[in-house]
């Protein structure tokens, strides 16, 4: 089996990689087709791998998004509550240059950044008129596999 071997990040390493997170969260967001001060949705998918987050119109025609991995995140970092809480971060920074202050928030799935991106999202101001769960559960469907005889 043998040791494994733990490797361990210096602090120079450590401020390097959150400072490369703080300039994907400053990236200059490309207005589209939107008309500003309007109504959105926001949809918060949320696996035990990534956070993603979806700003759409009310037609539910989506215009933004960001997830962990696209904000800096790598490997298991991305599933992390922290990760959703900075995703959520910069769908708000995007929130407020559009101008936008009532939102929908439809939240699917059952990973770690679920509760924290909506935590942040409130935080950063916004009006929200309702949450909606989305996960979808199952009523009793697939037949499941037989059991394995050894």
């Amino acid at each position: 089996m043998g040791k494994k071997r733990v490797i361990k990040k210096t602090e120079k390493e450590l401020l390097e990689e959150k400072e490369k997170i703080e300039q994907k969260l400053k990236k200059e967001v490309l207005l589209g087709s939107f008309k500003e001060g309007g109504k959105g949705r926001i949809y918060i998918s949320s696996t035990y791998n990534n956070t993603l987050i979806t700003f759409s119109d009310e037609a539910g025609n989506a215009l933004f998004w960001r997830s962990a991995g696209s904000i800096g995140f790598k490997g298991t970092k991305k599933g992390t509550a922290y990760a959703g809480s900075k995703v959520a971060e910069a769908m708000g920074d995007i929130c407020n240059k559009l101008k936008i202050k009532k939102v929908d928030i439809f939240v699917k799935g059952i990973g770690g950044g679920r509760t924290s991106a909506l935590k942040t999202l409130v935080n950063q101001g916004l009006e929200i008129e309702s949450i909606t769960d989305v996960t979808p559960i199952p009523h009793n469907g697939c037949r499941p596999a037989k059991t394995r005889r050894v």
